[in-house]
């Protein structure tokens, strides 16, 4: 293998530099107003956060008044101390007036302007007199379309009829273009003349690495016409690289096309690769492998990635490793190793190097020669409207430059500006090293090593740090991205399919029982028998009780740590067997992948979270520190839990009661739901494997009337833990009032019930974020969530826009078995939800007017996704909980109108809220009456800790499962007081 000397990159990157000397990039150009934007955005953090979430909202502002309301918003706040310049002189003004006005017009220019340094147009016929600038500036380009999320198929098609449309037009406009054979010469033959850049999240709005093979066909299907217009007019088309979850998905995809019959002999194709990436050196490996045996060339853009920030936080938010390198070394680094990787393999892949920094400009300059890649062989590619010295240089130098040019509506083109002043204001940013900040070219042309001191990254520098007062940390979720873990899934789904067919017995003590009465349970996907589950009776659950009262004393006893660590031992039991827990939550309550593997992840939190709290309340805490006085205070357990769960949490639910109850010292009478006895069960032996003591915990399956209702009312239980509708929970409450002469003291009813949930799209939303997040927490687990929206409001001046998104991300959603990945969305639990979530629709068509309603497959409980409209405030259907995939839209003139509309029902369990307005933010922390509120994302999901859940009025009574007082419901407080003065002596504290 040939070698760059390290001399040699110095030399070359001193000769780049003198060739770019009295020139600056315009993006600093101070005498500009986006110049001043970027210089105090580099000097004053609180100033970028504000500068730039105000060029991400502005293309959604409507009319002067929102543009004057939101600066003021933005700019203009008491606490800050921004330049005048940027406050337009509204720091004073109301936001209707005709000063406000004027500003707002002068504001829209210069963001427009801003833009215009980045975007090159709306259209690529509209973009042509840019493009004709820049090739009779002797440089090449790519056109890249613009689009951060595709919500619907409708949408997609778009995205490909524009595609489409781009490679018509420039096949038909550039042809005429003088021949520039700097441009368009290598040594293989011809550099194609158009060239454009797709992003593959565009074409198809379901796609998803969970459904890996399903996506790759589906996009695959919607390439094909364009490779095949682009191969006969001698066109070229590059595969952008997006966020790392489609990473693997997008190579996959590349080379299955490009294996195909049709395009095996086809060269104008590319692929990009992220240099910021751990994976990259593997991946570009595995390309040159694949490249080589292909026989036909492909190109490799390489670059560092874009994706930075979303990536670290979002592997940080999920405990998962961090995809992308931590230290911009260990990036340049890895970009100089795939440079040399790529250029090794020069006779299969033909490198594009896309980079604004001259280090590593230079090592690939030098590394190619040694290589004996001649220079019209190696291209270099940056981004429109950056780095215009080191682009003029480069052309003198003999190379072929291209630059990537965005086309685009504008509210996209802002999500791509933020990105671009992101990373030309970063602390990393090499541009900024060169021309704001004045790094030394030295430093400039270093040899990526790391700062005295620095070890390498492992990417777990991120993760989800233990709460320091807790040493609590959420168990990290599937990542269904990777290969291994859609590997594992699978496996575990087909191995329970092996064992369906169970019957499940109660458990009482050391005892194991059946009935000869059982139920079977059925998989609502396809109407086929899982098991049967025993009925228990009335005799079985007095039994329960009398083992469990008798159990009660000894374990009441033991020391709250040992109870804590069984705790630990289940979590850890539950993790070990994750996929079969969740396979089985897949066949008996209709529940996708990722909503299974979430509630097994929410059931370990529950274990590791309560036991963590258990050690912390078991101390007696000191109070009221007096002289010659000991006051304590300090818990214990209440006596017998019966805990009454849903179906449609089977095992997260559960399992947190039950937890909750025992590790305060509670024995526990588990009564599960009937349609998800099961994986009830499937704790059962877990906690069994963990080591719990018989006669701790006892498991009653059975009828909900006959058990549950014997259970809530027997004498000698004394802690009723239940979730489910408020109709049930209400009289468990009325139920449990009613004292026995038996009872010593009154029942302590832990009940959670239902919501009526609302999310308000406020008019300066980010319309493709609520869209999906309307979507999932309306439509998720087929709205089987008590934390569901059922409700959403929409600003009157984006209702229009909002409504016609809805309907068709909606349409797009595919229906199907829950077993199978390629489905979103699977079948309600049973044919008695089925036949009240249709019956509501019915209402709905009487009470509104309906948008959508998805057909279902006719095999299993299905029902579609369904829209209303028009639907009144008070109206039936505004108000009661349906428990389906049934979304009301309500429209509001103001964010007022639309918090009153929100708080408008009996219930207040979850809420949501998009809004980009700090004042209507404010607002909803303060009025929105709900237990749990959402920001600018769906309102489904809570995770133990970070976010406890419980609502209140007809939602609950007001406990937070998975929070810091939950346990305190299970125990009674006690305190005591001490003299401890004698004789006048009293020991020192």
């Amino acid at each position: 293998m040939a070698r760059a000397k390290e001399k040699d990159v110095v030399r070359m990157g001193r000769q780049i530099f003198d060739a770019m000397k009295g020139q600056k990039p315009s993006v600093f150009n101070k005498d500009w107003w986006s110049g001043k934007v970027m210089d105090l955005s580099m000097k004053d953090e609180a100033f970028k956060v504000e500068m730039f979430r105000f060029v991400d909202v502005f293309p959604t502002l409507k009319n002067p008044v929102q543009v004057a309301e939101h600066i003021q918003e933005y700019f203009c706040r008491p606490e800050q101390d921004f330049p005048a310049m940027f406050q337009f002189g509204l720091s004073r003004v109301a936001p209707d007036g005709m000063i406000a006005r004027k500003a707002a017009s002068l504001i829209a220019g210069q963001m427009t302007g801003m833009a215009q340094k980045f975007i090159a147009g709306t259209t690529a016929a509209e973009s042509m007199t840019v493009l004709r600038q820049i090739w009779d500036s002797d440089l090449a380009f790519t056109l890249d379309l613009l689009g951060e999320a595709t919500v619907s198929e409708d949408e997609a098609q778009t995205y490909v009829t524009r595609y489409h449309e781009i490679l018509d037009t420039l096949i038909a406009q550039t042809a005429a273009w003088p021949a520039k054979p700097q441009l368009e010469q290598a040594s293989w033959g011809t550099v194609q003349r158009v060239n454009v850049s797709v992003k593959v999240s565009s074409l198809y709005s379901q796609i998803d690495p969970i459904d890996f093979d399903g996506s790759i066909d589906a996009v695959k299907d919607r390439l094909r016409p364009l490779f095949r217009k682009a191969k006969a007019a001698g066109a070229f088309i590059n595969l952008d690289m997006e966020q790392y979850e489609l990473k693997d998905l997008t190579i996959a995809l590349f080379k299955s096309l490009l294996t195909e019959p049709e395009f095996a002999d086809f060269d104008g194709a590319g692929l990009a690769i992220q240099a910021y990436l751990r994976d990259a050196p593997r991946d570009v490996e595995d390309l040159c492998k694949w490249a080589k045996k292909r026989g036909t060339p492909v190109t490799v853009r390489l670059i560092k990635g874009a994706y930075w920030d979303f990536e670290t936080i979002h592997a940080e938010q999920e405990s998962w490793r961090n995809p992308v390198w931590t230290n911009k070394w260990e990036t340049d680094r890895c970009y100089e190793q795939c440079t040399e990787l790529l250029l090794d393999h020069h006779k299969y892949i033909r490198t594009a190097i896309g980079s604004h920094n001259v280090r590593s400009i230079a090592h690939a300059i030098v590394y190619a020669s040694a290589c004996k890649v001649k220079p019209s062989d190696l291209e270099f590619q940056m981004l429109f409207g950056m780095a215009e010295p080191m682009k003029i240089a480069l052309t003198k130098m003999g190379y072929r430059v291209r630059e990537y040019v965005p086309i685009g509506e504008m509210i996209p083109g802002m999500a791509y500006l933020v990105r671009r002043l992101l990373e030309n204001t970063s602390n990393e940013s090499w541009l900024r090293h060169s021309y704001a900040d004045g790094m030394s070219v030295d430093a400039l042309l270093a040899e990526p090593a790391p700062p005295a001191g620095q070890k390498e990254s492992t990417g777990l520098e991120h993760i989800q740090p233990m709460d320091p007062v807790t040493g609590f940390r959420n168990h990290p979720m599937l990542d269904f991205a990777l290969d291994s873990h859609r590997t594992q899934m699978a496996a575990a789904i087909e191995t329970v399919r092996g064992q369906l067919g169970l019957t499940v017995p109660a458990v009482i003590g050391s005892d194991t029982l059946t009935t000869p009465e059982t139920l079977a349970n059925i998989d609502p996907s396809n109407g086929q028998k899982i098991a049967a589950i025993t009925l228990a009776d009335v005799g079985l659950a007095d039994r329960a009780v009398s083992v469990a009262r008798t159990a009660a004393p000894a374990w009441a006893a033991t020391a709250p740590a040992a109870r804590a660590d069984l705790l630990h031992r289940a979590a850890q039991a539950m993790a070990k067997r994750r996929h079969e827990l969740a396979a089985w939550m897949v066949f008996e309550v209709g529940k996708s992948w990722r909503e299974a593997d979430g509630d097994v992840c929410e059931a370990i939190d529950f274990c590791n979270y309560y036991a963590l709290e258990m050690k912390r309340l078991a101390s007696a805490r000191r109070l009221g520190h007096v002289a010659g006085e000991l006051n304590l205070m300090f818990y214990r357990p209440r006596g017998v839990a019966a805990v009454i769960a849903p179906w449609n949490f089977p095992l997260a639910i559960l399992t947190g009661m039950t937890m909750a109850a025992a590790v305060t010292g509670n024995t526990v009478i588990v009564k599960p739901a009937e349609q998800s006895s099961v994986i009830a069960y499937k704790m059962m032996e877990v906690l069994r494997e963990a080591g719990f003591p018989p006669g701790v915990v006892n498991f009653l399956p059975g009828v909900g009337e006959v058990v549950g209702k014997h259970l809530v009312e027997h004498p000698h239980t004394d802690v009723i833990a239940f979730t489910g509708s408020m109709q049930v929970g209400l009289q468990i409450l009325a139920s449990a009032g009613t004292t026995h002469p038996a009872q010593l003291h009154p029942k302590k009813v832990v009940c959670e019930m239902g919501g009526k949930n609302a999310i308000i799209v406020d008019a300066d939303a980010d319309l493709d974020e609520a869209i999906k997040g309307v979507v999932g927490a309306a439509f998720g687990f087929q709205g089987q969530k008590c934390s569901a929206c059922s409700r959403v409001v929409v600003h009157a001046s984006c209702y229009d826009e909002f409504r016609a998104r809805l309907v068709e991300a909606t349409r797009s959603l595919e229906i199907g078995p829950a077993h199978d990945p390629a489905f979103a969305i699977g079948p309600v639990v049973d044919a008695e939800a089925k036949a009240k979530i249709e019956s509501y629709i019915e209402l709905g068509k009487q009470e509104g007017k309906l948008l959508v309603q998805r057909e279902a497959p006719d095999v299993g409980t299905f029902v579609g996704p369904t829209v209303f409209e028009e639907i009144a405030p008070d109206a039936r259907l505004a108000q009661e909980e349906i428990f389906g995939p049934v979304l009301a839209l309500m429209r509001a003139e103001n964010f007022d109108e639309a918090l009153a509309i929100a708080n408008g029902t009996r219930f207040a369990l979850t809420g949501g809220v998009y809004s980009r307005s700090p004042t209507n933010i404010a607002k909803a922390y303060a009025g929105f009456d709900v237990g749990n509120l959402y920001i600018n994302r769906k309102c489904t999901g809570a995770l133990v800790y970070r976010q406890p859940f419980g609502g209140y009025r007809m939602s609950g009574v007001g406990t937070k499962a998975g929070g810091p007082d939950y346990l305190q419901h299970f125990m009674v407080p006690r305190a005591v007081s001490e003299n401890t003065m004698r004789r006048g002596f009293a020991p020192q504290d």
